[in-house]
Parts: C-alpha cells; sequence; structure tokens
C-alpha cells in the first residue's frame, strides 16, 4: 500500500475530531463544554465541502482512502476511503451536525458535558460507518450508533423516554446482533484453501461465496438495515421515539442514521452477496412498495406533525429501497440521490416543525395550530420551500431522484414501479394538508403568531437554499455518484439476469 497522502490522513482525522472534541467537552467547565463540538463541526463540514468540490468525478475507485493493519491475526483492517457512493452521504452528514449542534448551543441543555459528548461520540459512529472499508470496521461503527442515541434519546428526550428508547435499542439491538453474525460468517466461509481470511471490503468482492451461504447471510444484513432505516413491518419503535425525542437529536436520527441502513445494502450487501440478492430481490422489493403505500397512507391520517414527518420517512425510504433493489443503473443513483434528497428535506421540517410548535405553545397537534402564516411570512415561506420538494416538484433535486427511481423500477418491475408511483400523489395530499393546517385557515387556540428568531433562521435558511440549489442544478451530485453506484450493482444485477443493464446511460454525467 502506498504511504498516506496528506488528504488521506485527514480523512482520518475528521471521523475521529468530533470525538476528540467530546472528550475535551468533558474536561471543560459546563459552560464551554459545546464550543469544542461546535467547532468540530464545522470543521468536519468545511472538510466536507472540499472534498466534494475536489472530487474527481467518473471515478469507481476510492479517494482519500487510508490503510493500516489493525488486527492482521484475524485479516481485519483499519480502512477508510471515499467514493462517489459515500461522498454526498458524508457530505449530508457534517452539514446537518453543524444546525443539530449549534440549536443546544444556543439553548443549553441540563448536563451539558455529556449531551455533548455523545452528540460528538455520535458524528464519529455514523461518519465511521460511511468511511469503512473493512466488514468488520463498517459493523464497530454501525453499533457503537447505538450507545449516543440511546442516551441522547433516553437522557433529555421528553415525554415517554424510557420506552421509546427500550424498544429502540431492542429492535435495533436484535438487527445489529444478526448482522454480527452475518459479517463474522462471510469472512471467513468466504475464504478459500489457499486464502487467509480478510475483512477488507475490496478482498471479499473478489471471493466466492455459494448460493445458499449467501441466502441466509443476506437475510441477516437486511434485517439490520430494514430496521435501521426503518421499513414496514419493522416500524414499530419509529413512533414512539419520534415523539420524546428532542428536535435537534430527532434531526440527525431521522435525516442522517436513517441512510446507513439504505447505504449498507448498496456498499455491502448487493457487491458482496449478488446471489442472495437475486434471490430476495422481489421480496424486498414488495417491502418497499409496501412501505411506500402504508407510510404515505397513515402520514395522511395523523394529526401529530412530527409522525406526519415520521410516516412519510417510511415511504420515502421505500423509495430508496425500491431505487437500490430494481438492479438498475438508473434506479440505484435515483436511490443515492434520495438519500441526500431526503435527508436535506426532512431536516429543515423539524426544525419548522420545532419553530411552529413553539407558536403553539409547545404542541405538536395539528388541530391547535393554524393562522401562522399571516404574521410569519418568512416561516411560511421557508415551510413552502421544503414542503414543495418534498411533494417531488419540478424543480427540486426530490423529482430527480424520484423520477429515477420510477424509471429504474419501470425499466425491470413494471408493475411494482406503477404502484409506487401511486406513493407520489399520496405525499402530496398529505403534505399539502400538514402545511395548510399549520399555517393557514382560523389561528388555533393556542397559536401564537410571531416571526423566526435568528436562530431559526440560521438553521432552516441554509438547508432551504442548499434544497434550491440541488433542484437548479443536480449534475453535481449524479457526475460524482454514477461510477460508484453503478459499480455496486454489476454483480447483483449480472445475477438477476439484468446484466445487460450494467452500464449506466452516458447522459447522466453528460447532462444530456
Amino acid at each position: 500500500m502506498p504511504e498516506p497522502s496528506l488528504l488521506e490522513i485527514n480523512l482520518s482525522v475528521v471521523v475521529f475530531m468530533p470525538l476528540v472534541a467530546g472528550v475535551i467537552a468533558v474536561m471543560l467547565p459546563a459552560r464551554l463544554a459545546r464550543f469544542p463540538v461546535l467547532l468540530a463541526a464545522l470543521m468536519v463540514l468545511a472538510y466536507a465541502v472540499v472534498m466534494i468540490v475536489d472530487y474527481e468525478p467518473g471515478l469507481r475507485e476510492l479517494q482519500y482512502d487510508t490503510y493500516a493493519e489493525w488486527i492482521p491475526q484475524l485479516g481485519i483492517f483499519y480502512a477508510l476511503g471515499v467514493d462517489g457512493l459515500n461522498l454526498f452521504l458524508v457530505g449530508l452528514t457534517a452539514l446537518l451536525w453543524v444546525p443539530a449542534t449549534l440549536v443546544p448551543a444556543v439553548r443549553t441543555p441540563e448536563r451539558p458535558r455529556a449531551f455533548f459528548f455523545h452528540l460528538a461520540l455520535a458524528e464519529t459512529a455514523v461518519l465511521g460507518a460511511f468511511c469503512a472499508q473493512d466488514l468488520v470496521l463498517f459493523v464497530l461503527f454501525f453499533d457503537l450508533m447505538l450507545v449516543p442515541f440511546y442516551f441522547l434519546i433516553g437522557g433529555w428526550g421528553q415525554g415517554e423516554r424510557v420506552r421509546a428508547t427500550t424498544k429502540f435499542v431492542i429492535y435495533t439491538l436484535v438487527g445489529s446482533l444478526f448482522m454480527l453474525a452475518g459479517a463474522v460468517a462471510l469472512g471467513v466461509l468466504a475464504t478459500g484453501p489457499d486464502q487467509e481470511v480478510s475483512f477488507l471490503l475490496a478482498d471479499l468482492e473478489r471471493r466466492t461465496l455459494g448460493s445458499g451461504a449467501q441466502a441466509w447471510i443476506f437475510v441477516a444484513f437486511a434485517a439490520a438495515f430494514i430496521v435501521k432505516m426503518p421499513l414496514f413491518p419493522v416500524h414499530g419503535w419509529m413512533p414512539d421515539a419520534y415523539r420524546a425525542t428532542s428536535i435537534p437529536v430527532l434531526v440527525l436520527l431521522s435525516a442522517v442514521l436513517s441512510k446507513v441502513g439504505a447505504y449498507g445494502f448498496l456498499r455491502i450487501v448487493l457487491p458482496l452477496l449478488p446471489e442472495g440478492v437475486a434471490l430476495f430481490q422481489e421480496v424486498v422489493i414488495v417491502i418497499a412498495v409496501v412501505s411506500i403505500l402504508y407510510g404515505s397512507v397513515v402520514a395522511f391520517a395523523q394529526d401529530d406533525v412530527r409522525l406526519v414527518v415520521g410516516y412519510s420517512s417510511v415511504a420515502q425510504l421505500g423509495f430508496i429501497t425500491l431505487g437500490i433493489f430494481s438492479l438498475d443503473p438508473l434506479g440505484a443513483q435515483g436511490a443515492v440521490m434520495q438519500m441526500v434528497n431526503h435527508g436535506l428535506v426532512v431536516a429543515p421540517l423539524f426544525f419548522v416543525i420545532a419553530a411552529v410548535s413553539a407558536r403553539a405553545h409547545g404542541t405538536d397537534w395539528l388541530p391547535r395550530m393554524g393562522g401562522l402564516a399571516v404574521r410569519a411570512p418568512v416561516l411560511a415561506t421557508l415551510f413552502v420551500i421544503v414542503a414543495f420538494a418534498t411533494l417531488a416538484m419540478p424543480g427540486s433535486p426530490n423529482f430527480v431522484g424520484e423520477i429515477l427511481i420510477l424509471f429504474g423500477a419501470f425499466e425491470t418491475h413494471f408493475v411494482f414501479g406503477l404502484v409506487a408511483s401511486v406513493g407520489v400523489i399520496l405525499a402530496a395530499v398529505y403534505m399539502i394538508r400538514a402545511f395548510q393546517r399549520a399555517m393557514h385557515g382560523p389561528p388555533g387556540r393556542d397559536a401564537d403568531s410571531r416571526e423566526l428568531s435568528g436562530l431559526d433562521l440560521a438553521t432552516i435558511a441554509p438547508l432551504a437554499a442548499v434544497i434550491v440549489a440541488l433542484g437548479v442544478y443536480p449534475q453535481v451530485v449524479l457526475s460524482r455518484t454514477e461510477g460508484a453506484t453503478v459499480t455496486r450493482i454489476d454483480r447483483a444485477a449480472a445475477a438477476a439476469g439484468e446484466g445487460q443493464r450494467a452500464e449506466a446511460p452516458r447522459y447522466l454525467s453528460e447532462g444530456r
């Protein structure tokens, strides 16, 4: 392996920078604990922006990678890297951690040293999971994410936070244990008689595994990833967690943490278990389509505005899963773009919910809101921008992502694609309903109309600006994600009899 360059060393630094800041925060006086963690979040964002600008589009190889032996006796290595598949997910994580840290930094929570330590640990865990290029390292970071979110929800939540935390831990821990067993089995069973055990993803892609082993290992990984997203029917932890979690933490839980599961399918399952994917492809597509319809219908029936967004996320993650398992280059690229889009949209939606709730004396109940647009036109404007993006209106990045997913689904599974397209119509119904009930009509009995504060504006407006910018020029994402995304689906598409579609149409990267 070549000696790591400065950028490669910095990739390791950026993963662990938040954790170091969190440790420093623990040692500082409580009133100062917020500053190192906020500074680290800003530095990670700055690095992510430089990485996106510097990234060379079209390449399928890792960039900014770093490699070192960790436990060579077990074939475990410290390997990090970035390609088109995780470039914008790292950027999304860095971007959303800034407002999620800024809000509690201004409105200091109880026990600030512990709070900011867990917030920083969570960022390191998520960045590590996205950057890991060794299977055991990925599992380690994936499981590590559970620890800080357990404390962030249970220690600084509201309402029935103990019940919410218990369900969250039970669901995700069971899924993680399945994945751990599958990861160990994958590394051992894929090792030939003259080979040494290796958990490097690049090594595992070059090795073969029997179809029977692939089948049960696929189920183990799918259990962990579907719970983390979540999809129907293993979303039972979601309603309680969304009600009990504070808004800054909920932004990260919904906008970032859920993407690790979808990313795991593309990074690990499709290239390493192609025959398992082919065997269970239609099963997962059915789960995805049911999640789209179920999430959309239940979102329409909700009066708790948090759960409107929560169930809409189940539907959106169903779209993402449909794009991945279409095993079509268009659908897979749409899934990657929609992962970024969903995070960019759901984060300002929750910050808008926090602002609206504060004007309704703390309630998230839609019937008690109304008439807020009259005296808060800036709030209403930002809300409508984000709502239109959720609706996948033409001109929004969600429109591009959903169109690509539907094209991919129509190309390989026409009937499923046709049924899933109903979800686009249902999204218009539940999001317009939520916007109208919160912003228009007679003022609710608890409504207190006033404009956004400076802090609210600082957290919502930049995210809305990024949404508008990507809607105008989505090629900044598409041109950088094409090569790596197509590479991830090659083997699974061939195993499923879709090998003729393994090359993406060049108009994606050429802008035609």
